[in-house]
This record gives structure tokens, sequence and C-alpha cells, in this order.
């Protein structure tokens, strides 16, 4: 939806074989910021008396589009600073440059537990087992959620057979306490879903954010 001039459909030209993983994204702020949970950050922006910034890692990334939402959610004013990957933007939060951001766990848990940023919550429905202590933006927003994931896909037109075979190899490996352990430790959770679930998942959430981005006025430059 962000790049209207693609030469396929990122749904129908392909076959979904299984999503592996989901993985939400870590609302943060500056520990110099006023805020210090969930709610004061709520009402914190909301009550701004000038538009507030926040970062991402680039335009049309996650984070860029969290912040949208977020905005639409809460009416919140909030001018959008996109940066040329998570590092930059997060050295700048570190630097008291821009006054939140939606980034990545990996790299954001890593400032967090240097005591660099402050963690405010995560974008996942419901709290993440890895984090148990940080709360999901939807307890204060029900219905927020933003979740990047990884999956398997195929061309168009693959046989049956084929898919499932692929899918059950897939699911096996997702169920090894190793996998499942390294998953964990990145802040996903992994997910196995068949073609056709998989499938559901792809088109709404290309739904989704087709409806944000048209919203929000969302562009790639």
């Amino acid at each position: 939806m962000l790049n209207p001039n693609l030469p396929y459909h990122v749904v129908n030209d392909f076959t979904p074989i299984t999503q592996l993983t989901t993985a939400g994204f870590l609302l943060l702020v500056n520990p110099a910021s006023p805020p210090q949970n969930l709610a004061e950050f709520v009402d914190w922006t909301k009550r701004a008396m000038i538009p507030l910034n926040f970062g991402s890692a680039g335009l049309g990334t996650g984070g860029h589009l969290a912040g949208e939402l977020y905005k639409q959610m809460t009416g919140v004013k909030a001018q959008h600073i996109p940066y040329k990957g998570t590092g930059p933007s997060l050295i700048d939060l570190i630097a008291g440059r821009y006054d939140f951001t939606f980034a990545g766990l990996v790299g954001a848990q890593v400032q967090v537990r240097a005591g660099k940023l402050r963690a405010i919550a995560v974008t996942t429905p419901k709290r993440l087992a890895a984090l148990p202590e940080v709360p999901a933006v939807a307890e204060a927003l029900p219905g927020f959620e933003v979740v990047g994931w990884y999956g398997v896909i195929g061309p168009a037109g693959m046989p049956a057979p084929l898919v499932k075979r692929l899918h059950d190899e897939l699911v096996r490996e997702l169920a090894l306490p190793d996998v499942r352990q390294r998953i964990a430790a990145d802040g996903a959770e992994p997910v196995g879903s068949d073609s056709a679930a998989f499938r559901d998942f792809m088109a709404a959430d290309l739904a989704k954010w087709a409806k944000l981005v048209k919203e929000s006025g969302a562009k790639l430059d």
C-alpha cells in the first residue's frame, strides 16, 4: 500500500506455506522523559501543548506505522522523523533529540537493560512471556496491535502435497525446544499456521494497513 507500483500482488501472487513467527515492537522514551508508565505516556502525549516527534527506522517500517496507528487511535499530534535504520534512531532518542519511538525488540532491549532508554509498552495484543513486566499498549488502547512476522511462501500454484510437506517439516522444526528458545530470546513467538490460515492472516494484515496508510497519508517519499 505504500508502494502502489509493485509488479505483483503481495498475497494472490504467492502460495503461503506457514507463518513462522510473530513479534511486536517496544514503545520507548528517553529516561529523562516525564512518563514512567503506559498510563502516564498516553496522558503526556494527549496533553502536550506542542506537537511531539516520534522516530522510526525508516519510512514504511513497522515503527513508522505503529506511530501512525497510535496517532490515529488517540488523536495525538506527532511529527514522524524517519531514520536510516534502528541504530541511528535509538542513538538520537538516547540523546533526547525526539520524544518516542516504536522499535524492534532485540536492539531495543539492549538499551533498556543498559538504562539508556525506558520501555513503556509492547505492541503485541498481550504481554510477552519474555517481558512480563512490560504492559501491552492494548491495555490502554483496546485494539492496538502492531506485529512484524516471518513466514515461508512459494510461487503461486504450488501443488498441495508439496505445500503440506513443507508446512509439516517447518512446524516440526518450530516445535524443537532449542528453536523455540531462540525465538523467545528474540522477543518473538512461534506460530506454525497452515496455508489457509496464513493466507487469511496476510490478507487481513494487508487490509488493516491499507486503511491506515490511506487515512494517515503515509508515503515512502
